[in-house]
């Protein structure tokens, strides 16, 4: 049994814009995932809410695909990893599409869902949030654990 038992853990979301057609300009922000404190003798999981939002100034409005990567640490969708600074352990956790946290977001493949917004365009940009959970009973060290992954958007224009 460790030592101590609480830890700072998030989760970092790094922002990409993926362009199907010459002249988009769409911007896409993210913000980071704290699930704050982790308990090893807590019987509970944590969860925290992230947000994604996308706005896009072209004509007509695009649709947008919104793409959650793999962990940087695992490098997969399920189980995604955060690590601490220093040392071995990881922490187990994952992102999803929706409350009820059963669909992995990814990019489509593994399992995993996107989601699409559709007709983007100023001054309604499209916010969607991300769902995160950490699984209980997961025995580490204490510490700062993170992760990053990459959010990719793929504009798709109409026609």
């Amino acid at each position: 049994m460790r030592l101590g038992k609480r830890w700072v853990v998030w989760v970092a979301l790094v922002c990409g814009v993926g362009i199907r057609s010459a002249g988009a300009q769409c911007s896409v922000t993210a913000t980071s995932i704290n699930f704050r404190t982790y308990d090893v003798f807590s019987t509970s999981p944590v969860t925290a809410v992230g947000t994604i939002t996308v706005d896009c100034n072209m004509a007509p409005p695009p649709d947008v695909v919104i793409q959650i990567g793999p962990s940087a640490n695992s490098g997969s969708f399920n189980p995604r990893q955060m690590k601490p600074m220093a040392g071995p352990d990881r922490l187990n956790y994952n992102l999803f599409t929706d409350a009820s946290m059963t669909i992995v977001w990814g990019d489509g493949t593994s399992g995993t869902a996107t989601k699409t917004c559709e007709q983007v365009v100023k001054p309604k940009p499209c916010t969607q949030m991300v769902y995160a959970l950490l699984p209980a009973g997961q025995d580490v060290a204490v510490g700062v654990y993170q992760d990053i992954v990459t959010v990719t958007i793929l504009v798709v224009p109409k026609r």
